[in-house]
């Protein structure tokens, strides 16, 4: 063995150790650790011959890339409706490491790692109240969820048809509908051929929101005379946290053939509480379902799920099979997962959320969401109360969308965020809302309180006066 890798394994538990505190560190002083920065550092690092050993490197991480790292997981950290990482799934994620599995078959070749997967998308669907004909699995965020679900999407459609997408590629254009998807729904678009530009837009309801107009929905598919086609919908659109009418959807079912997506990456949470649940009312006849977990789950990045009806694993199977790989197994003889997701190597990303789920169980879940929710309101509130913001948009769940008050300060709304980002106290991120530049405020971290709010208006007004707004 090499002797630096010796050392290190001579010396696991002091290293390990080591790490410990310095985590320990970082996560009892995130309050005081600034949401940006502007550190940056010489990237032509060398690359050294014999290697440092583990402590050394622990050492130059500190000097050169600690001083890099912004305090995203904590409290007032705003943009990207970006959850913090609770203690359970700190342990999840450590042994995720620790164990090193590789997540594949429930038999043979992947071991029984695949089974806590399954276990874990049990509870999920138990503490969404969705029904077990719901299957699913694990992914890295919504970009991924989004691509599997509309991967086997794309293939139904072929199938619609008597083609199969998966072998032959794409031969039909593919009719897609949405109103106000996430941009990782029209990357998906792009990566699957199916095209980014290629979906037609349908109006949304009057009033100041992003859902779907119905009506104009249902124009639009007696447009396509009994083609079928594929339906995106919202569960929580970025700006405004809209939901779409799944009850509505439902009976459209009953008429019309087509693949029913539903990104619900965040908003999916409100089904947890019975304040909020009825947003979702309906969403369990989808054929497919996206969420992440990394949002107001509340686990460390690269972590969501996907669920699509156990109807259409056929199909699953068809677009992600490794086919050519007899080391792999049959793909439709014996489950894998590797036959029924884009990633062929995949970690035990289940493990910080089954952690999670057991820690805190549903009860924990529930009081994240609806704190995150009343403190969203409570913001909303004290902003407009200071004369200096206004509201885009009614705040219907968790994420304030709000403006300079006034058109005259439109111009200063990319310079006022600036500002206050720069101070490391909050950090929010711009947006455009019905042609308006705005500033968008997402409340999903298990560690925000009313103090923090009060922090950040105060940061804010101190901004208004230093820029003259």
């Amino acid at each position: 063995m090499n002797s630096v890798l010796q050392h290190d394994l001579n010396d696991i538990e002091n290293i390990l150790e080591k790490a410990k505190q310095q985590g320990i560190g970082f996560l009892n002083n995130l309050e005081n650790i600034p949401t940006s920065n502007k550190e940056s550092i010489d990237t032509n690092c060398h690359l050294n011959e014999l290697g440092l050993g583990s402590l050394e490197v622990l050492n130059e991480f500190n000097e050169r890339l600690a001083p890099l790292m912004v305090a995203s997981p904590g409290p007032r950290y705003w943009g990207f409706v970006t959850g913090g990482s609770t203690p359970a799934s700190i342990v999840g994620d450590w042994l995720a490491s620790v164990y090193d599995q590789n997540t594949q078959a429930v038999k043979a070749q992947g071991g029984v790692s695949a089974l806590i997967e399954f276990e874990t998308i049990n509870l999920l669907l138990q503490l969404l109240e969705l029904p077990k004909t719901f299957l699913g699995g694990f992914v890295t965020g919504a970009t991924m969820s989004n691509f599997t679900c509309l991967g086997v999407a794309r293939q139904w459609f072929g199938s619609q048809l008597g083609k199969d997408f998966a072998k032959n590629g794409i031969s039909e254009t593919i009719p897609v509908l949405a109103a106000t998807p996430h941009s990782s729904s029209i990357k998906t678009l792009a990566m699957l051929g199916i095209g980014s530009q290629n979906y037609t837009v349908i109006k949304t309801i009057e009033g100041n929101r992003e859902a779907i107009d119905i009506d104009d929905l249902e124009k639009n598919i007696r447009s396509l005379s009994g083609k079928p086609f594929i339906l995106i919908s919202s569960a929580g659109t970025v700006n405004t946290a809209d939901f779409d009418d799944f009850e509505a959807i439902s009976k459209l079912r009953e008429k019309y053939s087509f693949w029913w997506h539903i990104d619900a990456a965040f908003g999916g949470f409100a089904a947890v509480s019975e304040k909020n649940k009825h947003f979702v009312k309906g969403w369990e006849g989808a054929d497919s379902i996206t969420i992440d977990c990394h949002k107001w789950l509340n686990v460390p990045y690269e972590s969501a799920f996907y669920l699509i009806k156990e109807q259409h694993t056929a199909l699953q199977i068809e677009t992600f099979q490794n086919s050519n790989a007899p080391y792999l197994g049959n793909p439709l003889e014996n489950f894998n997962y590797l036959n029924v997701l884009p990633e062929n190597s995949r970690r035990l990303r289940a493990l910080p959320v089954w952690f999670s789920l057991l820690a805190y169980g549903k009860n924990g879940f529930r009081d994240i969401v609806e704190n995150s929710v009343v403190l969203a309101l409570s913001f909303g509130e004290q902003l407009t109360e200071t004369g200096n913001f206004e509201l885009l948009a009614p705040i219907r769940l968790n994420n304030v969308c709000f403006t300079l008050k006034g058109d005259h300060n439109q111009e200063k709304v990319s310079q006022f965020l600036t500002h206050l980002n720069d101070t490391g106290k909050v950090f929010m991120t711009p947006t455009v809302y019905q042609n308006r530049k705005g500033i968008r405020a997402s409340f999903v971290n298990w560690r925000t309180t009313e103090n923090d709010i009060r922090i950040v208006i105060e940061e804010m007004k101190t901004v208004v006066l230093e820029l003259d707004i």
